[in-house]
């Protein structure tokens, strides 16, 4: 029996060590792209998929995280703040810009590449929405930043900058020229903020497993692969405007993840006692100081101003081309590119309960 799991684990592992994009087809036209970052986790999966689709890719960053990926893509040195002149004199049919946070920025390359791209994709994010209260599509009001000169990036600045960033890159590339993608919560392989990841790795400790609110409970997540594969169709197809990129109100519940989470973890033949989920009600959480979203990630209550944050509305990107994969292939790809972290990275994940805190919150009564 343990050598049957070993062999599962380890064609697990061989399998999602491959590249994921093997068997993609070329574009019908190479474009060349500059990627304003690409080193970090959405950018990696952009540059991939990017160059088995036969495009020609720019990194353009400070040179500082994971130099040895990718190698064979050119870069170019600077800094987003000022330090620009790297970008001079060249040209490039689109740019990818997946690491703008402050307007200011945003501002800085597109009026310098306006001239010299064709198109700017920018990623934002549903955050921009004004309220998550009720659900959103594109033409819903975004958020006003209070103080439009501020470029600290916090949890109450986080939307209206990426919303004032949306506008800093049409004001320089036009409507007509310019793509903007607002994702929900990216997950999957290269996710280092832990906060889908923190359920696979859960469920591959095995045992009672505290699990928020009620199986029913509707979650909205995009494998960062999808978003990938949807900002890269968006520029061969030359699309303008505004997109909401997460899953459809309703595909994924909170169960459904959990399901997926424990089947992931026998598919490694983790652990020797599976998983098992004790429903706590968002009542008793609240009780116990168990924060949504930090403590259990990917989960808000969907009441109040949390109703509407997972029913985010994304006709208007299916019809378009998005397609999302089922939450068991995001589950397992995640806990495999996990379980190929150093230790001290699976040890203390950066989102989700200690194993002594849930622990505690388990054996309280309510």
């Amino acid at each position: 029996m343990k050598r049957r799991a070993f062999l599962a684990a380890t064609a697990a592992l061989s399998f999602t060590a491959q590249s994921s994009w093997a068997g993609s087809t070329k574009a019908k036209k190479p474009l060349r792209l500059l990627i304003l970052g690409g080193t970090r986790f959405i950018g990696l999966h952009m540059a991939e998929y990017a160059l088995a689709r036969g495009h020609s890719l720019t990194f353009f960053n400070r040179g500082r995280t994971k130099t040895d990926r990718l190698p064979q893509i050119e870069r170019i040195l600077g800094d987003r703040n000022g330090q620009l002149e790297g970008l001079a004199n060249r040209s490039w049919d689109a740019v990818i810009d997946n690491s703008g946070y402050v307007p200011r920025h945003v501002t800085l390359t597109g009026e310098l590449l306006k001239a010299r791209a064709n198109r700017y994709l920018f990623v934002s994010s549903i955050s921009a929405y004004a309220s998550l209260a009720t659900p959103n599509d594109e033409q819903s009001p975004v958020a006003p930043l209070e103080d439009p000169s501020t470029e600290a990036v916090d949890g109450s600045t986080y939307g209206p900058l990426k919303a004032a960033c949306e506008v800093a890159a049409e004001r320089s590339f036009g409507a007509a020229r310019t793509i903007v993608l607002r994702p929900g919560l990216i997950v999957g392989p290269e996710d280092n903020t832990d906060r889908f990841t923190y359920w696979p790795a859960r469920a591959a400790r095995g045992g009672d497993m505290l699990a928020p609110g009620n199986p029913s409970d509707p979650i909205q997540v995009i494998d960062g692969r999808d978003l990938a594969m949807f900002a890269i169709h968006t520029l061969e197809q030359q699309l303008s405007g505004t997109f909401n990129v997460v899953s459809a109100p309703g595909q994924f519940t909170m169960g459904r993840l959990i399901d997926a989470s424990i089947a992931a973890a026998s598919t490694f033949g983790k652990p020797v006692q599976p998983a098992k989920p004790i429903w706590r009600s968002a009542e008793f959480l609240q009780q116990q100081n168990v924060a949504p979203w930090s403590d259990m990630p990917v989960w808000v209550p969907p009441v109040g101003d949390g109703a509407g944050f997972a029913a985010t509305r994304t006709d208007r990107a299916r019809r378009a081309g998005l397609t999302i994969r089922p939450l068991d292939s995001t589950a397992r790809d995640t806990l495999a590119w996990h379980l190929q972290r150093p230790a001290k990275e699976q040890q203390e994940l950066k989102a989700g309960l200690s194993a002594d805190r849930e622990t505690t919150v388990l054996a309280a009564k309510g």
